[in-house]
């Protein structure tokens, strides 16, 4: 029990001050605040050409997801590589707590600031555009809200693992930006995309997320939605506390984690 709330302690340190110190970032800053608003500025300005709602809610609900996946894309497949010109990142691998634990809540915190994105895009549609999402049901949507950020934040945490034996992961996650807004159906419809892509799509917690948003925001039941993206959370966070314990062990035995 005392394990499980040391824990538990070490975890909400680590997502707290990591959220202090995005709040004094300025680079956080323009990726969570000026970044989505400028992809959803051209999206609200494609969409309101055929001058459909519904098409513009679609648009509109996508957009405020889109900060929660830029802030995972980018931010959590470089943290490592962060810690690793900083060289803290041997300190990090050395400390008694398992590195796991470390990771999981500074991608919490990148998710959380995501958050933030969301709320300022569904502001600027409202006042800016005067696009209104109007939510049937508030408790799905809140809900599918928090699942869509936790299933997230495990998904930043399987990447940052997934890149420590990878020089350059700021490109990976630059790389995985774009593709991710297409198999999430951020802005494009999911029956659209070829019949290839949409098995990817539904291993992509983002796109089951932001569906139980629109069905809750519909006034549709969403539950579905949110049971399949924490499963696939889950399944992120099992696969990515085994893929560090791998990865650890490797560069420790081949004296290769600082990749100088």
């Amino acid at each position: 029990m005392n394990r499980v709330v040391r824990a538990a302690r070490l975890v909400g340190v680590v997502w707290y001050l990591q959220l202090r110190m995005f709040a004094v970032s300025a680079f956080e800053a323009l990726m969570q605040l000026i970044w989505p608003m400028i992809f959803a500025t051209s999206a609200f300005l494609i969409f309101r050409v055929n001058g459909d709602r519904e098409l513009l809610i679609f648009a509109g609900l996508g957009a405020s997801a889109m900060g929660i996946w830029s802030a995972m894309a980018t931010a959590a497949s470089n943290l490592l590589q962060e810690e690793r010109w900083s060289g803290t990142l041997e300190l990090l691998v050395a400390a008694p707590a398992p590195l796991a634990l470390v990771l999981a809540p500074v991608a919490l915190a990148m998710a959380t600031m995501g958050l933030l994105s969301m709320v300022v895009t569904l502001l600027w549609a409202r006042f800016a555009f005067g696009i209104s999402i109007p939510v049937a049901d508030i408790s799905g949507f809140l809900v599918s809200i928090l699942v869509t950020i936790a299933a997230m934040a495990m998904l930043g945490f399987l990447l940052s693992v997934s890149v420590i034996r990878y020089r350059t992961s700021w490109a990976l996650g630059n790389a995985l930006e774009f593709p991710g807004w297409l198999l999430g159906g951020f802005f494009v419809p999911l029956a659209i995309l070829p019949d290839w892509v949409k098995p990817l799509s539904y291993v992509f917690a983002p796109t089951w997320g932001l569906a139980g948003m629109r069905d809750a925001a519909a006034g549709r039941s969403p539950w579905l939605q949110c049971a399949i993206c924490v499963a696939l959370g889950v399944a992120y966070g099992v696969i990515g506390l085994l893929l560090s314990k791998r990865l650890l062990t490797s560069a420790r035995r081949n004296a290769t984690l600082s990749l100088t």
